[in-house]
């Protein structure tokens, strides 16, 4: 009886030993998608150090703390229930793909349109932050109702086509953009990057987390070849930014930007169903490592958390991240997760990732952001029929193409094109197409990418199921969003390309695509008579 009595209230413990080598890992996630957002915010957007160590981080670190909080209790109350101790939390973090997608398909477009129609630097930096805090509310509430709606999404969306779209961004913006710093820095970057190989593809075990060795490598490589600045007085300045700094509501921000919604929701819908997707596949990642969590409570956890981060000033969505089978096999249970969103969450607060930015910087870490990017990619043919690796190619392409059309009006404007004396205009585009590049179709590709890799995958993997039916009314919904601008439609604007909503702006994409339904259909027509014939 004493036993039974015993066992009736029993509790697990909410911290083992393996808990430490679980939020090595898990924080050193962390770490890096936050020294990404200080990077990207201070380096591409421009932000100001306040609005960066004042807003976007306190209102990050909220985030990461009430979700890792809510997926330990989760967990504690699941293995409470079950009598179980072997139970690991479902891991959490910052999504790397949207951090990626809102800061160069939303913020950095809002900006360098605002100041290409006269708007100064400042509000332009602030258009540009409110329109962040709209997708990732945006995004926020996809994941909420994807929580009851998850099971219908799935059916609906063939998975080469969600998959393609998020690896051709994952090449271009992540995986292609950190192997060129990488080799611009090789002594660091292919060091790193070798450690990072033989530790996660190479299986090598080692007394520490092989991503936490390369970092420590990385940093000892970067003091001993100069790539720290050691000037005092910017150290000095990154200590200047330690201090406590508690967020607060920016719900008159987020309704002052209410119209940044509808521009921008051919980026905000697609990351949303990835989010929502992705974070169910991570749920049953975790059920067949022996957890079998609630879908609806895990997803609505992930909605809350990033609706939470947009209330209260951050443009960044957050995610269940995969691994969990990794960190549950290396000993994790509940307490990395509560511990990473202490850590992570007060170090956001009180303001100290500046210096830890200094100490560490993103060349140290580059290499697990490319490895990132890499297994994005690789898991759009693995986790998709071999058949539908066509399907998989196509949808990488928009992504790519997006890629490099930001690379080109870069190129642009360091050549000295986008000022008020020689803005952007369509002569640009012949003199590109002399050189055999086609700027126009990267143009068109650029806007709307996401949506356009979803599209153009889905009618390939209909056509290798001689689904032409299906195929068809793929093409004519292509057709339909391109003829009010939601994909390929553009314009030039000082210094960059937009998009152009509208009656009728995208129709010659729109007639386009009207014909390849046409195609598809007397496809189908013709399979049928050869069928019955």
């Amino acid at each position: 009886m004493h036993s039974d009595l015993k066992q009736k209230h029993w509790r697990p413990q909410w911290f083992v030993r393996g808990d430490v080598d679980g939020f090595l890992g898990l924080g050193l996630d962390n770490l890096i998608q936050v020294l990404l957002i200080i990077a990207l915010c201070r380096n591409v957007l421009g932000y100001p150090n306040e609005l960066v160590f004042g807003t976007i981080l306190p209102a990050t670190g909220i985030s990461l703390l009430i979700g890792n909080l809510a997926y330990a209790h989760q967990a504690h109350q699941l293995a409470s229930i079950e009598k179980r101790s072997d139970r690991t939390a479902l891991p959490y973090g910052i999504n790397t793909v949207s951090l990626f997608a809102y800061v160069f398909l939303v913020m950095l477009p809002v900006k360098l349109t605002a100041l290409g129609q006269g708007m100064d630097e400042a509000s332009a930096v602030r258009l540009s932050w409110q329109a962040g805090m709209v997708a990732c509310l945006g995004s926020g509430l996809i994941e909420t109702v994807g929580a009851f709606t998850a099971g219908v999404l799935r059916r609906w969306l063939p998975r080469a086509a969600l998959l393609a779209t998020l690896a051709g961004i994952a090449l271009g913006y992540i995986a292609l953009g950190f192997l060129l710093r990488t080799y611009a820095q090789p002594v660091v970057g292919l060091t790193v990057l070798a450690i990072v190989l033989v530790t996660y593809y190479g299986r090598l075990r080692l007394p520490i987390p092989g991503g936490l060795l390369a970092v420590v490598v990385g940093v000892g490589l970067a003091w001993s070849t100069g790539l720290i600045d050691s000037d005092a007085s910017r150290w000095s300045q990154e200590a200047s930014q330690i201090g406590l700094r508690l967020p607060h509501l920016e719900i008159a921000n987020l309704w002052h930007a209410r119209g940044q919604l509808l521009p921008w929701l051919g980026v905000i819908v697609p990351m949303g169903l990835f989010n929502v997707l992705g974070s169910l596949q991570n749920i049953e990642s975790a059920e067949a490592a022996g957890d079998r969590y609630c879908v609806r409570s895990s997803l609505l956890i992930d909605g809350i958390g990033t609706m939470a981060a947009a209330g209260l000033g951050s443009c960044f969505p957050t995610t269940i991240y995969i691994g969990h089978p990794a960190w549950k096999e290396m000993g994790a249970r509940i307490g990395y997760s509560w511990l990473n969103g202490l850590v992570m969450g007060s170090a956001c607060l009180l303001g100290v990732f500046g210096l830890v930015a200094e100490l560490v910087p993103i060349e140290a870490g580059m290499a697990i952001v490319l490895y990132i990017g890499i297994v994005i990619a690789a898991q759009a043919f693995q986790a998709t029929p071999s058949t539908h690796a066509p399907a998989v190619a196509l949808g990488l392409l928009p992504g790519l193409a997006g890629w490099g059309a930001s690379l080109i009006k870069a190129g642009l404007r360091a050549g000295g094109a986008g000022s008020n004396s020689e803005p952007f205009n369509s002569a640009l585009l012949g003199r590109l197409q002399e050189a055999d590049v086609w700027a126009s179709g990267a143009f068109a590709l650029e806007q709307g990418q996401i949506i356009t890799a979803m599209l153009l995958s889905a009618m390939l993997v209909y056509v290798i199921e001689q689904r032409f039916l299906a195929a068809s009314i793929t093409s004519f919904l292509a057709s339909a969003a391109s003829w009010i601008g939601i994909i390929h439609a553009w314009r030039f604007t000082q210094a960059d390309t937009v998009l152009e909503l509208g009656w009728g702006v995208g129709s010659s994409w729109a007639t386009g695509y009207l014909l390849m339904a046409v195609v598809f259909m007397l496809a189908g027509l013709h399979q049928r008579r050869l069928i019955s014939g």
